[in-house]
């Protein structure tokens, strides 16, 4: 049974995502430990299916740790030393739903996940009614403002002066970021801060076009910089003063950059994605580190896979991909709150502008080969030898999908999508249209033979 995407179980709550699956979820994860934190978003269906979760994980014989209504990062910050389950759709409409699992402030690797999967299809009887689990109800959204605010005061300096704008798109963020902003000293102009389930300013997922409204509200008010989120703050977008949208390497080029620099190891490493810039590959190296990449929602996973081979002086001082980042000196989870909360800081020492200054933005596009689903292993792997050879000077890595990369800092990455009938390339370069043409005939050339 394939229950889990890139980022847990998600879709419709008629169809896909309902309080019986919910109950059998939690049932399957009882099995794991003990004691679960179990928490919810700002979503109408959210409470429903919290408590079909909750009577899953108490029949299993768990103790359940109610934490209610919180971001995401916050209930895996509170599930550190323990398990945890988030009730969250992250972007995604309103008419989704979506769970997570957390072990140890970390979400669940592709091998626990398999495990709910087949407990779940196999089917759990309840425990025996003497060994069900009770419930306590606990408050940890303060108790994780302030562990962040006091992380993020670590690094960068006092915003005296420094003016933010947060839209949280009627997000869990209204009860996180400003907050944790406030508490730092920031002056803080809140947008469509109010948590409403059917999100009514906007699309959750923040974009240049879903934060049209904002941007402009940057350009036209005397704010140094803008912060959107999702609806559950695992994501964060940086808009500059100008009201643009900065390019979401460049923002982890910039935190990459920094947590390298203030590191002490012997062999810092920033951990991102195949799609990520080499732009975060040049910061980084300057900076005196190395990158290191992970397929996509798999940073917990490449993060675990580089400590397992790391030498004495070796360490992850940071994890991202585009929009998502994790902070690992504060904890494993991705923390789109912790991320608002630093990046003020950094800005506060040294300007967005200034910082963006020195990170080289090559023209970058993203375009999608239609592909079907059933064509893509046989597409794949006759790219795998037809790329390299239309590319020979090309460095190559196949690891996740084919990645090619350029003496001059370009590079180019297709890869099959995991959720549509699409090949994606991705490319970066002074003459990006000429590379993408290229790549795309190429791709083109591999799906059609596939497909006769």
């Amino acid at each position: 049974m394939e229950l889990f995407g890139t980022a847990g179980i998600r879709g419709d709550v008629v169809e896909r995502v309902t309080p019986e699956l919910a109950l059998q979820v939690g049932r399957a994860a009882g099995q794991d430990g003990a004691e679960f934190v179990l928490g919810y978003d700002g979503r109408v269906t959210s409470p429903a299916l919290a408590d079909a979760l909750a009577s899953g994980l108490a029949s299993a014989g768990t103790k359940v740790i109610r934490v209610g209504r919180v971001p995401t990062p916050a209930l895996a910050w509170a599930s550190r030393g323990r398990r945890g389950v988030m009730v969250t759709a992250s972007h995604n409409p309103p008419h989704d739903n979506g769970i997570k699992l957390f072990v140890d402030g970390q979400e669940y690797d592709s091998a626990a996940e398999s495990r709910i999967s087949d407990r779940v299809e196999d089917g759990l009887a309840p425990a025996e009614w003497g060994r069900w689990g009770d419930t306590d109800r606990v408050d940890v959204l303060a108790d994780y403002r302030r562990a962040v605010a006091g992380y993020a005061g670590d690094h960068g300096a006092a915003p005296d002066g420094l003016t933010v704008a947060v839209d949280s798109g009627n997000g869990m963020s209204g009860v996180a970021t400003p907050q944790v902003l406030r508490e730092l000293g920031v002056s803080v102009r809140a947008v469509e801060a109010n948590v409403d389930g059917y999100f009514p300013a906007r699309e959750s997922k923040p974009t240049a076009e879903t934060l049209s409204k904002f941007r402009a509200f940057v350009a036209d008010t005397a704010v140094d910089v803008g912060i959107g989120h999702d609806g559950d703050s695992d994501r964060i977008v940086v808009v500059d003063g100008g009201g643009e949208v900065v390019h979401e390497d460049t923002v982890l080029a910039i935190l990459g950059e920094h947590y390298t620099r203030v590191s002490t190891a012997g062999d810092p490493v920033v951990v991102t994605t195949p799609n990520a810039s080499g732009r975060v590959d040049e910061r980084v190296g300057a900076a005196g580190g190395r990158v290191e990449r992970v397929r996509l929602g798999a940073l917990h996973e490449g993060i675990a896979r580089v400590r397992a081979d790391a030498g004495a002086e070796t360490a992850v001082v940071f994890a991202g991909e585009p929009w998502k980042h994790i902070h690992p000196a504060f904890g494993g989870w991705i923390d789109g709150v912790a991320s608002a909360a630093v990046l003020t800081r950094l800005f506060a020492d040294e300007s967005l502008a200034d910082r963006r200054a020195v990170v080289p933005e090559r023209p970058y596009r993203k375009v999608s080969v239609e592909c079907p689903d059933d064509a893509k292993a046989g597409a794949m792997a006759t790219l795998a030898e037809s790329l390299p050879a239309a590319y020979p000077d090309a460095g190559v890595s196949t690891e996740y999908g084919v990645r090619l990369s350029f003496e001059d800092g370009s590079w180019t990455l297709v890869r099959p999508s995991g959720t549509e009938p699409y090949v994606r390339v991705y490319a970066e370069s002074d003459d990006v249209d000429t590379l993408v043409a290229g790549v795309v005939e190429t791709v083109e050339d591999a799906v059609a033979a596939e497909s006769v």
